[in-house]
């Protein structure tokens, strides 16, 4: 067996869904399947039973997973002995990262460090909070990037920057009423929102709770599933949304949306990275860079 015949056994076994684990992996489904039915061949075992279209682990697997994660660590335990022992920064990164952050704050931020660390390759997913999380809590991931809250407390979490979020609206969209100087109505807005995991949805969730109103009191019109997405309908205007300033600075500035004043919490731009895992040389390459590229903005 190989290590990446056991990469793609575990993916599919927490996941219990071929096509999916082929999507994390960035491999095709064609061969995630062909992958999983040489390790059974090889061992002449079932690893998983098909169920309709479903697959489930197989008594044989759920056994075999334990041990499968536990070589998985040691090859990543052993790469690392190594690195350190060179001293040269070599190797892969996962990253998963939050749609603000990958899309807007990150791709300048790991094209300089490809230029100081060319050795080590980078792979980069996308999804919200909730899902970052869950990536780097099962081992898909290395390490992950989020703007919202996390909630395991076996991650640790380091800040690499600040963000500033703002309330906008179409600059067609009639004035808004005011309950005081700078405390919009938000009761009275429509809403266009992110789906439920995502920063800017919490962001939403805490300003709600601050008025003494849940989420289920605002008239939400739109729920949408990128900051693009969310963007182009207010541009067009659909409604209002709270949304990071990276993703609408432009929009702002060309003045196809405008800004309504809102005090707003700046929230942290941050690495978290699983306690249990010992951090390889080029992740460890990798949090110092971002950190000191941020302070450099």
């Amino acid at each position: 067996m190989t290590l990446d015949q056991l990469r793609i056994f575990v993916a599919v076994a927490e996941r219990c869904h071929m096509t999916k684990a082929a999507e994390l992996l960035g491999i095709s489904q064609s061969a995630a399947s062909a992958a999983i039915r040489a390790l059974e061949e090889q061992h002449g075992v079932h690893l998983f039973n098909r169920v309709g279209r479903n697959i489930e682990l197989a008594q044989t697997g759920h056994r075999f997973l334990p041990e499968a994660k536990a070589v998985l660590e040691r090859a990543a335990a052993a790469r690392n002995v190594l690195e350190h022992v060179s001293q040269t920064v070599t190797g892969s990164l996962s990253i998963a990262a939050s749609q603000t952050i990958a899309s807007y704050w990150l791709p300048r931020r790991l094209a300089s460090f490809h230029e100081a660390y060319p050795a080590v390759r980078l792979s980069v997913t996308i999804g919200n909070t909730r899902q970052v999380e869950a990536n780097v809590l099962d081992g898909a991931a290395d390490l992950g990037l989020v703007e919202g809250r996390t909630e395991s407390d076996i991650l640790r979490r380091a800040k690499v920057d600040v963000d500033r979020l703002m309330l906008v609206v179409a600059s067609s969209h009639p004035e808004i009423a005011e309950l005081s100087p700078g405390r919009p109505d938000i009761r009275g807005l429509r809403w266009i929102i992110r789906e439920g995991g995502s920063g800017t949805r919490e962001v939403l969730e805490d300003l709600a709770r601050r008025e003494g109103i849940s989420l289920a009191d605002l008239r939400i019109f739109l729920v949408l599933p990128s900051n693009e997405a969310v963007r182009q309908a207010v541009e067009a205007g659909a409604g209002a949304t709270i949304i990071s300033e990276l993703v609408v600075a432009r929009a702002v500035a060309e003045g196809s949306l405008r800004a309504v004043p809102l005090d707003l919490p700046k929230r942290d731009f941050a690495m978290i990275t699983h306690r249990d895992r010992q951090a390889s040389l080029a992740q460890m390459a990798l949090k110092a860079h971002l950190g000191t590229s941020a302070d450099h903005d």
